[in-house]
């Protein structure tokens, strides 16, 4: 990562340990929820994000830039590319640690602009973690794994409960995302 980060993680932290069951290195990773506007398959102007589990507390994700993402003519828009970093990290932190989590903050730095039609491999690390803090950044390389720098992010993440996703969410959509996830780990 690149020298943005410095002073990331803004607190101290243990390092991250992945998961026992956490997918082992090489495996795709399939939509966390069929309707997600990040990977799922199911929201037809989305994202589609496609992750793969790279090393260990690393994930590469891949998203295709169309006409539906611009917000300049030609361009993705900024906030469409600031969501494709959310879903890569918090894709990162749910398969990695196999806890449900929220974002709690998230920064990006834009270094150039991503065209339409473009690639862009987003690389997402775990960077520690504090009690139920999660902290994760993430760069975003256009049209290859060593392509030229466009985007970076870091993110706080904050792990949490099932109870969460009754009480803010819908009931009935989270019998998919409960029966896909039911082997992870739930905070109380």
């Amino acid at each position: 990562m690149s020298t943005t980060a410095q002073n990331w993680p803004p607190v101290e932290v243990e390092a991250p340990t992945p998961h026992p069951d956490a997918p082992s290195p090489g495996t795709v990773l399939g939509a966390h929820y069929s309707h997600c506007f990040g990977c799922g398959d199911q929201v037809e102007s989305g994202l589609r994000i496609r992750s793969t589990v790279d090393d260990e507390g690393v994930v590469v994700s891949t998203f295709t830039v169309t006409k539906d993402h611009q917000g300049a003519p030609g361009l993705a828009h900024g906030g469409l590319l600031t969501c494709a970093f959310d879903e890569a990290m918090g894709s990162t932190v749910g398969n990695l640690l196999r806890k449900p989590a929220v974002t709690g903050r998230l920064e990006t730095d834009f270094r150039q602009p991503v065209p339409v039609g473009s690639t862009l491999y987003i690389v997402a690390k775990l960077d520690g973690v504090a009690g139920r803090k999660v902290y994760v950044s993430a760069e975003g390389r256009l049209d290859a794994p060593d392509g030229p720098l466009a985007v970076e992010a870091r993110a706080l993440f904050v792990t949490v409960g099932v109870e969460h996703f009754v009480k803010h969410g819908d009931v009935e959509q989270l019998k998919e995302l409960g029966e896909r996830h039911s082997d992870w780990d739930i905070n109380p």
